[in-house]
C-alpha cells in the first residue's frame, strides 16, 4: 500500500497550505501597515502589499491540496 504523498504527481513546492498562509501574512500585513499612524512610507504601500496578497490568494487557492 502506498502513502498519500506517493500519489501525488504534483511537486511540492505548488502545495496550497503554506502559500495560503504566505498570501494571509500578506494581507494582514498590509491591513496593519494602513492602521499604523507613525510611517508614512508602510501607509503608502499598504495598499499595494494588500492588493498583491489578495491576487496571490485567489491565485493560490487553485494549487492541489
Amino acid at each position: 500500500m502506498s502513502t498519500p504523498d506517493q500519489d501525488r504527481t504534483t511537486p511540492r513546492l505548488f502545495r496550497r497550505g503554506p502559500w495560503e498562509m504566505a498570501a494571509s501574512i500578506l494581507i494582514g500585513l498590509g491591513v496593519v501597515m494602513m492602521m499604523q499612524p507613525f510611517v508614512m512610507v508602510a501607509f503608502t504601500y499598504s495598499f499595494i502589499v494588500t492588493l498583491a496578497g489578495t491576487v496571490m490568494f485567489l491565485i493560490v487557492s487553485h494549487f492541489p491540496e
